[in-house]
């Protein structure tokens, strides 16, 4: 017993939660040393090994690693069958199952802390300013004078912290399905614990789609789709469908009112699976509509968001930048003018792919990037 807490005490932050089948795999995996001792479930897969300082395997082995390997642990997402994303882990802060979806936390060697839901990479540590940054103050900034603001998802409080910000905010309505998704983040992901603190903040944890048709005499300025990804079994994929933008986002808007959703994977290969669908569907809700992109490190691709509206989304750099230092508290970290003026200079492949487009999602021709929900399995 001495033995094993003197060998496992680097790895003590694995009990700041109840003991989950891949925390005990972790800790069997740092016992025994195996190579390719694996688990699989529907949060990707954890795979422990001894392994030389030069990368190279060793071959498989109970005994301690030799002088010159060192223990690691990872963790591996699947983005196509053929294709996995893996990165190193310090440790498991929390893994667990909810009504609705598979979560965990990790504390990533690459990234810091990562939260996984449904074997999908939410957002890391290191560079999820990159991601609500670019779904956030586009719209925001675009608006003339946006006072409130609704968030369908948005449990892990980064989305409202950045809508909380802009000065002109008065209200912020965050929505999302999963109470145990949004107590866990209040909990670990102290970064937004101000946010979560605003008072003009109020959480509401309800589906998004009810929620909005129950305020039929409400109207938001900004509506934001910071929802989980359409995957097959997941709970969001009939939110990016054209009968609920037709029928249940617009109307919701304000005169002049902005719509932005998060559009899932956007690169060079990606594009194809939602991107451009959600794009076309918006294109036959919406007079205005702008694709824009961003690559994300942590996941290992080029991430998308479209931003809609029955009016002009026309906005230069020098106007971004100076409705930035009006608006926006601090500074941001990624996203000015000039950033956004990137962003939305998509490469040859992906505007030809916008064009050419014709799909347009519906419930009964629904698409998904790859993977499945909990409700799949």
């Amino acid at each position: 017993l001495s033995f094993l807490y003197i060998y496992l005490h680097p790895f003590t932050p694995l009990f700041i939660s109840p003991l989950h089948p891949l925390h005990l795999l972790f800790l069997h995996c740092l016992y025994l040393g195996l190579v390719g001792v694996q688990k699989q479930s529907n949060m990707g897969e954890i795979s422990c090994a001894s392994e030389p300082i030069n990368g190279v395997l060793s071959r498989s082995s109970s005994s301690p690693p030799p002088s010159g390997y060192r223990k690691s642990c990872w963790y591996e997402e699947e983005i196509e069958e053929n294709l996995r994303w893996c990165f190193a882990l310090n440790s498991i802060l929390h893994t667990g199952s909810t009504q609705y979806q598979e979560i965990a936390l990790f504390d990533t060697k690459p990234f810091g802390k990562a939260l996984v839901i449904d074997g999908k990479l939410q957002s890391a540590e290191v560079d999820e300013f990159i991601y609500h940054e670019c779904l956030v103050h586009p719209p925001l900034l675009h608006h003339p004078n946006p006072k409130t603001v609704f968030i369908m998802g948005g449990g892990e409080g980064s989305t409202a912290r950045e809508i909380l910000k802009h000065r002109t905010v008065d209200k912020v309505v965050m929505c999302d399905i999963d109470e145990e998704v949004v107590e866990f983040c209040k909990e670990y992901l102290v970064v937004n614990t101000d946010a979560f603190n605003d008072p003009r903040l109020n959480v509401i944890i309800n589906d998004a789609r009810a929620e909005l048709e129950n305020r039929k005499e409400e109207k938001f300025d900004v509506i934001v789709g910071d929802l989980a990804d359409p995957i097959e079994g997941g709970p969001c994929y009939k939110l990016y469908t054209k009968s609920f933008y037709e029928s249940t986002v617009k109307p919701r808007l304000t005169q002049g009112g902005i719509f932005v959703t998060q559009a899932g994977p956007a690169g060079i290969f990606s594009h194809t699976e939602v991107y451009t669908c959600i794009y076309n569907t918006l294109r036959q809700v919406f007079k205005y509509v702008v694709p824009y992109a961003a690559h994300i490190p942590s996941y290992a691709d080029t991430w998308g968001w479209v931003m809609a509206s029955d009016s002009p989304l026309e906005l230069s750099c020098e106007e971004m930048d100076l409705r930035i230092k009006q608006r926006v508290e601090g500074e941001n970290k990624y996203l000015d003018g000039t950033t956004f003026s990137s962003v939305t200079t998509l490469n040859k492949v992906v505007r030809n792919a916008l064009y050419d487009e014709t799909h347009v999602y519906t419930e009964g021709t629904a698409r998904f990037i790859y993977g499945h929900g909990k409700n799949d399995l």
